[in-house]
């Protein structure tokens, strides 16, 4: 098959951790003829839907980890499949290339499903589940976030549209910073925030449990450093190995069939003790680690559901 990969610069990624590169790897070594684009280089001209980029070849050398040939301008709807990995925010320049995307999808397989994307980042997704989540709140006023504080005490606030633990805050209930942080953050965007009950167990770990087509094929668990409440690897946070609990299979089950239905082959979902925290379908991570501890080959699992659909 032909695939092309929209990401972010090849370059920089670490190859022990990058989720696409182990994508690519894999894809590769499945024969299949792989060609990168940045996001950037996404463009729509008088109704083709065109990418400029590189035929690619990849390989596990650091620092040496890929080869491009000729730049060259595609017609994507000549691709077999387009991976949309570009890591959030989630904005408006994200939200251009799912809507760029949905014009040549399904005829090329656009993975995750662009629409789907869309309409599902990360921390929506899972109000649809609120008996599976922290006590939650999305709000852009101050008033109504205070009053979930002064219900709820200990929380946790963040932008509803960020990642990798960027801008994330613990409040207990002592602290008196919420009215700074609510000003520092209307005053660079319009975006609501989300606020959840804080969750003790976070200190034993945020579990990142993978799901392929809507079933789950295993988790890592992401430990915070001392003295920090963030997990996130970006931040810092030390994976580890673990395994799925019933718990774990019961969220599974209830968010798996869903996920299949909407065309979200791989996903993360964020589990913190016994509660459900995120659906991560944007640009997930953790299949690396999972294979290393594990030696389960998600890749593997993720390249015989595409390749299965495309049959």
């Amino acid at each position: 098959m032909k695939i092309a990969f929209q990401m972010d610069p090849i370059g920089p990624v670490n190859i022990d951790a990058d989720s696409t590169f182990r994508i690519a790897e894999e894809a590769q070594a499945r024969g299949h003829e792989l060609f990168y684009y940045t996001p950037d280089q996404l463009s729509y001209q008088e109704g083709r839907i065109v990418a400029r980029g590189w035929p690619l070849t990849v390989q596990r050398v650091k620092g040496d980890h890929f080869r491009l040939g000729e730049e060259q301008e595609v017609d994507l709807s000549e691709f077999d499949v387009v991976w949309l990995r570009q890591d959030p925010p989630f904005d408006m320049f994200y939200i251009t290339t799912t809507h760029l995307l949905d014009r040549i999808h399904p005829k090329t397989l656009v993975v995750n499903d662009p629409f789907w994307v869309r309409n599902y980042p990360e921390k929506l997704l899972v109000l649809d589940f609120p008996d599976l989540t922290p006590p939650t709140t999305i709000a852009r006023d101050l008033a109504t976030i205070r009053a979930f504080k002064d219900k709820h005490g200990d929380v946790i606030l963040k932008p509803l549209y960020g990642n990798g633990g960027a801008g994330v805050f613990r409040l207990t209930e002592s602290d008196r910073n919420l009215s700074s942080l609510h000003e520092l953050f209307t005053g660079f965007s319009r975006e609501p925030l989300i606020v959840q009950k804080f969750l003790p167990d976070v200190s034993k770990g945020d579990k990142r449990v993978i799901l392929v087509d809507g079933e789950p094929v295993g988790a890592i668990n992401r430990v915070p450093q001392a003295g920090e409440t963030r997990s996130n690897m970006h931040v810092g946070g030390r994976p580890e190995k673990i395994g799925l609990t019933e718990r774990d299979l019961e969220i599974c089950a209830r968010i798996g069939p869903l996920l299949r239905e909407k065309g979200q082959v791989f996903v993360g979902i964020d589990v913190i003790g016994d509660y459900l925290t995120e659906i991560n379908v944007t640009s997930p991570t953790g299949i690396q680690e999972l294979e290393r501890f594990d030696g389960t080959n998600a890749a593997k699992k993720i390249w015989e559901a595409i390749e299965a659909k495309r049959a």
